[in-house]
């Protein structure tokens, strides 16, 4: 049975889909039910752990306002997945070896972007003249981009930290391609930009606050249509950017591998955003920060770490959790304290039978820093319904 718990210490209470959570996380919860905007209740998905401004798997409904920290600076920051014609036993270590560093070739991570001959500049041009209007009211977001970093040269890049790229196995043995990455260096931008004015505001307005980063924007305030624009922009460059990189995948792979199809639909879906939603009986703004939505009939991608499965998941359009679901296996050690306490050989156990980095560099990454992912469903099973298990054989980090 999953396991439900309630914190009833603020304004409103906190739905927890899990009986683990950390004493700072579940402060951070707690702080966040305590405040005027927060409509009817808020919910906590079963990977919920510490966050910087609002706890990681937490879904906030508020009232006529948004607060830019919960939403975070990873702006829409999510998952894509698609099925292909193909199966495991068309793959061998020789070919997967040489499919991970076309990737690497293909694909910029980390802080690189593509160069000027690869730029993605089709794909870029529809969002052009959105982005104009936003800088010219808000030329300090240009600024924190800084000068080497161009968004039209990361359209189609994987970024750091835990942004991965994998090719998977299913149950039946067919291959997928599965990738996690966001807005890049202007999400980055965007957020943090207004997750300052926000404070701003609050600090000038006198707003009391029990953490400054829950400062928010009402509706009529002066910055908010512009964040809601900006936010916006920023969740669909995110969505193009997962599209792009899928497609140099795809390309990666048909240098190295028999003739093959996308078979089925890609899923598509953030993470990490803010969208207009009804729940009861309100008009909300509803931030998923580290879940994802999950309406009834709506597929759905639940990552597990590099080392542990993942699952392709349809919705039950469950209230409670403003429709929602965990968007992975969630931390369950900080990256610092999981690099002292593992070693290189460690990684290279957990992640046997993977063709992927197993260097001091992802050590940060190694499984054991998170979560049980069956645990964490088993937790959510009013929420989704499993339709594949997915299995990488091959993960490229960021």
């Amino acid at each position: 049975m999953p396991v439900h718990t309630e914190i009833n210490e603020g304004r409103v209470p906190v739905k927890v889909y899990t009986g683990e959570i950390e004493p700072v996380a579940r402060q951070q919860l707690v702080n966040i039910s305590t405040l005027p905007i927060v409509h009817h209740h808020v919910a906590a998905m079963p990977d919920v752990h510490f966050g910087i401004g609002a706890s990681v798997g937490s879904v906030i409904p508020t009232l006529r306002a948004i607060i830019p920290a919960a939403v975070g600076v990873d702006i829409g920051c999510g998952m894509m997945a698609t099925r292909l014609s193909l199966s495991g036993n068309q793959l061998d270590e020789t070919s997967l070896r040489k499919i991970f560093h076309q990737i690497e070739r293909d694909v910029p991570v980390g802080f690189d972007q593509h160069k000027d001959r690869d730029v993605r500049t089709h794909a870029a041009k529809q969002f052009h003249k959105g982005l104009k209007g936003i800088l010219e009211k808000h030329p300090g977001i240009e600024k924190r981009m800084g000068k080497r970093s161009r968004w039209t040269h990361q359209l189609g890049t994987l970024g750091g930290g835990n942004h991965f790229i994998e090719v998977c196995l299913d149950e039946a043995g067919r291959v997928w391609v599965m990738l996690h990455s966001g807005s890049r260096g202007i999400g980055n931008a965007i957020g943090s930009y207004f997750i300052e004015l926000a404070k701003s505001d609050a600090q000038r307005n006198q707003v009391q606050l029990p953490d400054r980063d829950l400062a928010y924007f009402p509706e009529g305030a002066q910055h908010f249509d512009d964040y809601v624009a900006a936010v916006g922009w920023a969740q669909d460059y995110a969505r193009a950017n997962r599209a792009e990189m899928i497609d140099l995948v795809l390309e990666a792979m048909r240098r190295h591998l028999p003739s093959f199809e996308a078979t089925d639909a890609a899923v598509n879906c953030h993470h990490n955003y803010v969208e207009r939603e009804f729940h009861y009986g309100e008009h909300v703004w509803l931030t998923r920060k580290g879940a994802i939505r999950a309406g009834r009939g709506e597929l759905g991608i639940i990552p597990g770490s590099m080392g542990a499965r993942s699952y392709i998941v349809r919705g039950k359009g469950a209230a409670e959790s403003f429709q929602s679901c965990a968007h992975g296996a969630g931390r369950r050690m900080s990256r610092h304290a999981a690099q002292k306490r593992f070693s290189v050989a460690d990684l290279e156990q957990q992640t046997a039978g993977v063709v992927c980095r197993k260097d001091k560099g992802v050590l940060d990454e190694i499984p054991g820093a998170y979560k049980d992912i069956d645990e964490v469903m088993a937790n959510q099973a009013d929420l989704v319904e499993p339709l594949h298990t997915l299995k990488q054989v091959l993960c490229v980090k960021g």
